[in-house]
């Protein structure tokens, strides 16, 4: 999507709200659940993925951009002696998606590999009121005019309309709920990564799919407001800089611009930390730049487990 979120949010009939939504923020800032005692092993975490996981100098990404991410999922995974409804959770990888919808007589459609998803046994609540989710009605959606929102999406034949949650949610699945979406931009090279802008339009758009396919597989087709939105999160990293998503489908009824419209809020760009120098850099026989890990921004690992956390505390 080349003019990213902006372009989501008209396909997606979304809202967006800067920054983490209240439910999520309040355990990022809860001292009592202890957030700040796992600080230490985020951060060995960091040290464990770009210094010291590789027999190289320096480890490309494509390598320790999934090492860091096992590595923050391992930490969180540590939450479930202290809340063991976290262990009612499974990750799935490769899991394909497929959600169709019309949006002003165009039929659009989702497909494709959701990244890594995590998966619950409960969904998690949602995050807006009924109030805030009325008060959507008013809000006025960005046209593009006189360019069309679909200018650079790929047009193909579709003989059947295909509404898939894939493998991941048959029939008898226990962790039937999206909970979480990960997506890692793991390539080496700039120009085969999506900039952040573009990563958090796919976020937005894979996010969406998830919680449509989910919805009609529970509601069936029928265009409605749902009595029980659905909420389904998602997370992006190249393994230094994150991008976080709480989206709530409120309504299947995409058609027009009008009534309610579906909410996301978005915390962009956050670092985890700054440089990660592999060797130290020496001048003159003087180092000016000891090798580690410097600038770890501890809030933005308490974000990762919030959203890990949310749902269950």
């Amino acid at each position: 999507l080349f003019p990213g979120v902006r372009q989501a949010q008209w396909l997606t009939k979304t809202k967006l709200v800067e920054g983490l939504p209240p439910a999520v923020q309040g355990i990022v800032d809860n001292p009592a659940l202890g957030l700040q005692e796992l600080e230490e092993r985020a951060k060995h975490a960091v040290s464990h993925a770009r210094l010291w996981d590789t027999t190289e100098v320096a480890p490309r990404r494509e390598k320790y951009c999934p090492a860091l991410f096992e590595n923050l999922i391992h930490i969180c995974r540590l939450m479930s002696g202290k809340y063991p409804s976290l262990t009612k959770r499974m990750l799935a990888r490769n899991c394909r998606i497929a959600a169709m919808w019309e949006r002003e007589s165009i039929l659009l459609q989702v497909r494709g590999l959701s990244g890594i998803l995590m998966n619950s046994m409960t969904p998690i609540p949602p995050v807006a009121s009924k109030e805030e989710i009325l008060a959507t009605k008013e809000h006025v959606l960005e046209t593009f005019y006189p360019i069309a929102p679909t200018i650079d999406l790929q047009e193909v034949n579709v003989y059947k309309e295909l509404n898939d949650t894939g493998q991941c949610f048959r029939d008898g699945y226990p962790y039937s709920h999206p909970h979480t979406l990960f997506f890692l931009e793991s390539a080496n090279v700039r120009t085969d990564r999506f900039r952040p802008e573009q990563l958090r339009a796919k976020m937005l758009m894979f996010a969406f799919g998830n919680a449509l396919a989910k919805a009609k597989a529970l509601h069936r087709n029928d265009p409605k407001v749902l009595e029980q939105p659905i909420v389904v999160q998602s997370i992006g990293t190249d393994g230094q800089l994150f991008q976080f998503m709480v989206f709530q489908l409120n309504t299947t009824d995409l058609v027009s611009n009008d009534g309610i419209k579906n909410l996301v809020w978005i915390d962009s760009d956050q670092n985890l930390y700054e440089r990660a120098q592999c060797v130290p850099e020496i001048k003159k026989r003087v180092v000016t730049k000891p090798a580690g890990i410097s600038g770890f921004q501890p809030d933005t690992f308490k974000k990762f487990l919030a959203l890990y956390l949310h749902g269950t505390v």
